[in-house]
């Protein structure tokens, strides 16, 4: 069974920066596709960044410039390196990996992360 468990989350003030970590497990085939999305409170869910196996990146233009999505395929983890935070990045964030484009994911189960003075 594929596990995905996220950590790093936190209250931060605008300007700080968070680090978030995602491990994966049990899955038995490689997630060849890794990302995160996010949700903050009476929001829909929002998609922000994505990194392929071979290390292509894509992000939400929200957080382009300030977001950095990496991976450690040794590992089987997938970081997001958020910095210049602002209140509006307070959502709970999820990871979430699939075996490509338009399979099936398979997803964390949250780590909050708070923005504020």
């Amino acid at each position: 069974q594929v596990q995905l468990v996220e950590s790093g989350g936190g209250l931060v003030q605008p300007g700080g920066s968070l680090r978030l970590s995602c491990a994966a497990s049990g899955a038995g085939f490689s997630l060849n596709n890794m990302g995160w999305y996010r949700q903050a409170p009476g929001k829909e869910r929002e998609w922000i960044a994505t990194i392929i196996g071979g290390g292509s990146t894509n992000y939400a233009d929200s957080v382009k410039g300030r977001f950095t999505i990496s991976r450690d395929n040794a590992k089987n983890t997938v970081y997001l390196q958020m910095n210049r935070l602002e209140p509006e990045d307070t959502s709970v964030y999820y990871c979430y990996g699939s075996r490509a484009s338009g399979w099936s994911k398979y997803w964390g189960q949250g780590t909050q992360v708070t923005v504020s003075s």
